[in-house]
This record gives C-alpha cells, structure tokens and sequence, in this order.
C-alpha cells in the first residue's frame, strides 16, 4: 500500500467554471516556476475508460504500465477497476504497491530474466507471456504454477512500430511445437495473445489475428490441453481526440471477430492499451530560456532558434524515431502574420536534441511558454535526465464531479486531492514545489461516472462507498 504522498500524487480540484487550461496557466504564472512540467487531466483518462466499456464491454482492459507509469494514472485506473500489463519486476512492485490484487496483473513479456521470474512467483503474479521454448524451461524451474499465455505474432500493415520482429510466434509452424513442450513439461497453457503493432490504424488486422488464435485454441484441444480460456488481443489502439474514429473501427473488428471465433462467453477477452488512456491526458508546458537569430549577409533576419528546458531526453526521446511534436504559443508576443521560421531545440549539450525544426511561429520572448498536447504516451516513461536536466514534474487535475467519484476509490483517499492552483487564485506565490494547503471549495453537484464502470470494478477497489450527492451541496474541505 501507498505510505506518504510525494508531491505529484495529489490532484488539484478546478473549482466551478475553470478548465484544465486555466490551471495550466496558472503554474506557468506561478512564481519561481521555470521548469518545464506536465499538466494530466484525470477526467480525459476517465472519459477513456467510459468509452472503452461502451465501445468494448467484453475486452477488459490491461493498461500498459510502460506507456506512462505516472502515480496518478495507475491511481486513476486502479480506482476504476482496470487491470495490468507489466513488463518487468519494477512495473509489478509499482503496480502492487497501489494495493492492486495480483491477479489483477499481467506478466506480459515473453522474455523474463531470472530474478524478474522469481520475483513474480513470491508476489503471486500467476499469469505470464511466452513465444519460445526456453522460457518454458525457466518457467517450469521458477514459476511452475503459472498460468501461460502463448504470444503470437500477427502484424498490421499500418502500425507506427512493428513488434513481430521481436516478439510473437507463427501461429502455423510454432505454436503446436511450444504447445506440445507446455503440455511435456506439465505446464498450464491458459490462452493466447497478440500485438498488432503500436499505433496501429488498421481494424482488418484483428480479424486476422483472432482467428490465428482461434487456430491455435484448437490445435492445443487436439492435443489435449484443456483449460483455454484466456484471449489477449493486445495493445497499440490509438489515442489522439482526431483518431477516435479510427479506434472506433478498431472497436467494431475486434467485436465481429471475437463474436465470430470466440462466441462462448466462456473465453474471457482482455487488451493491453497503453496510449490510448494517456495520450491525450496529458499536456507538456515547456519554458524557453534562450533563443538565437540568424540572419544572412545583409543582415535580415532567416529564422530564429528557440532553446527551451526539454528535449530529445526528455519528453522527445521519440523525436529520434521521427516521431512530430508541435508547440504552440501559450501567450504570442505578435500577430500570426509575424511568425518566422523558426526551430525549438532541446535543453542539453547534444548537437542532435532537436525537439523542431522548420516550423512557422510568431515571436517568442524569453520565458515564454511552448505548449505541447497529446503528451502522454512515451514522453515522460523514455526520459534520462542526461546532463542533469530533470525530468518535467506531472501536476495532475480534476473537475468537481470526477473528484467526487473518486475521491474514495481506492487507491485513492480524501488527501490525494487538493485546491487546485487556480481555484485558490494562489498563482502569484505558488509554484510546483509548495506544499498543498487546505480550502473550502463550493462544489457542483456531482454527476455520476458511467454506472458500467461502478458495475465492473473489482472488490479491491470497493473499499469505501461513493457519497450520496446530499452530503455535497455546500462547501466542503479538501486537504
């Protein structure tokens, strides 16, 4: 269980008629703030799972710890009743010390070391990944009770990053060796699972997929392995407001396959999403301490080059695998008919920390604040800190009603949530590092999260029971 709160597990409470980008402001105004940070709105992670129930009510969702392992975001999916991916022995012990049940966890990687192995054995850590004959052997002498679930590789045509190549066996000529091997060796084969590839954008891949597993549920009934029940259609479901119609069609696939090859309700179908909670939750603020003009022979000006506290290893590690990030402004010093060419450079030493570069924009002052949306997945889970420029603080916000769903949700308790800078008009003297402080805060009547998400949550998640809206009519203290 959690102990004593750090600094980015509270969220701030917006007040009545104030938006994330109010608070936004607010830090960036505050007094003494210069780092660069992020700003997490835990309704936009909240809206994600209200949709993903009413788009995919028989996946359940698996979050990718490794997409962004932020506290706040494992609270906030812990509260509503998510369960686990987890990579490695870190993720668990992260994951576990929420006070998450193990079962509610996946060891989703097919190649574990030793000690990871051990570890997930002596926290009760019963269902792993595998796509290859040794890890069966080092399962059979570390974890012999495990549940295993076989990876298969089934690639989409569309994808941002392919994972095949690494990860996942032909379901053809593989599966039925590793089967047999499972079945010899007296190990519980339990399901199969895949991973179409991240930021896949194409739905008649899982067609595909789902009926390779279907292939290989029934080459494992011909050899006798009983007991398969478990269908794991992977991650990589985009997660940007624009390609909600893409994940829509993504929903709609996996739903007519599933029905198609997997219509006994006996056959539990879980995921494993990761930037589709985060991506949008997140907004990246970063300061600019410095800039350089360049200008030609005869003087006139060419572009200008920004250097703001970020960069390549930070937040845009990704930059590397041409990954595109655009800040805008969050207060222009000119009209858009004065935006120069211009580039954004990160904060260390390395000639190739380039965060942009040929982008058209207006006029910057030192101190300026570029602002980055769509921040969340695979920006702050990839940053080194190299030549000791930190890693950007999450300050995490909350409407009224969201908070009064979650407040006493566990992981969650009353003291996770504090005024938020803006309700307590405190952006004149406070910064990132000030402690929270108590306020009374007059809050709205609450409206309910979807009532499905209620419905699904685990008992480990039931700790205290939600407040009748009565109790919250007047003002109420939040520490």
């Amino acid at each position: 269980m959690q102990g004593l709160l750090e600094p980015e597990d509270y969220v701030h409470v917006l007040g009545p008629k104030l938006s994330p980008l109010d608070e936004l402001r607010s830090v960036c105004h505050a007094t003494g703030q210069e780092d660069a940070f992020y700003l997490c709105n835990v309704d936009d992670v909240v809206h994600k799972m209200e949709l993903w129930r009413q788009l995919l009510p028989r996946v359940r969702p698996h979050y990718a710890v490794k997409c962004n392992a932020s506290r706040v975001v494992l609270n906030t999916l812990a509260a509503l009743g998510a369960g686990f991916d987890c990579a490695s022995k870190g993720e668990i012990e992260e994951v576990l010390s929420l006070g998450v049940d193990p079962s509610r966890i996946i060891f989703a990687q097919p190649a574990k070391p030793a000690t990871h192995i051990r570890f997930a054995a002596g926290r009760g850590i019963n269902l792993a990944t595998f796509d290859n004959e040794e890890e069966l052997y080092k399962m059979r002498a570390l974890h012999p009770k495990c549940r295993l679930v076989l990876r298969i590789r089934c690639d989409a045509d569309d994808a941002t990053y392919c994972l095949g190549i690494k990860y996942g066996c032909d379901a053809e000529r593989d599966a039925p060796r590793l089967l047999r091997t499972a079945r010899d060796l007296g190990l519980q084969v339990v399901g199969v699972s895949f991973h179409v590839g991240s930021g896949c954008r194409e739905e008649h891949v899982y067609r595909r997929a789902v009926r390779a597993a279907r292939h290989v549920f029934d080459v494992a009934e011909g050899l006798g392995i009983r007991g398969m029940r478990l269908l794991d259609v992977g991650g990589g479901y985009p997660g940007d407001p624009e390609d909600e119609p893409v994940f829509r069609k993504m929903a709609k696939a996996i739903n007519s396959s599933v029905a198609e090859f997997f219509p006994s309700p006996d056959v539990d179908v879980i995921s494993e999403p990761g930037l589709y909670f985060v991506s949008s939750a997140f907004t990246l603020a970063a300061n600019v301490h410095s800039k350089r003009e360049v200008r030609n022979e005869a003087g006139d000006l060419e572009s200008v080059m920004y250097y703001i506290n970020d960069g390549v290893y930070g937040s845009f590690f990704d930059v590397l695998n041409r990954r595109r990030f655009h800040g805008l402004p969050l207060e222009a010093h000119g009209e858009s008919c004065d935006a120069v060419p211009s580039s954004v450079w990160g904060a260390t030493c390395d000639g190739l920390d380039k965060v942009e570069d040929g982008v058209m924009l207006p006029p910057l002052e030192l101190g300026s604040w570029l602002v980055y949306h769509n921040a969340g997945a695979y920006t702050i889970s990839l940053a080194c800190g190299f030549n000791g420029v930190p890693i950007p603080k999450v300050h995490a916000v909350v409407s009224t009603s969201t908070w009064s769903q979650l407040r006493d949700r566990a992981p969650f308790t009353e003291s996770h949530f504090v005024p938020s800078l803006a309700t307590g008009r405190r952006h004149t003297s406070a910064s990132l590092a000030d402690p929270p402080r108590r306020l009374t805060l007059a809050l709205q009547a609450p409206a309910s999260i979807s009532q499905s998400i209620m419905e699904s949550l685990p008992a480990d998640c039931r700790r205290m029971s939600i407040l009748d809206q009565n109790d919250l009519t007047g003002s109420r203290p939040i520490y």
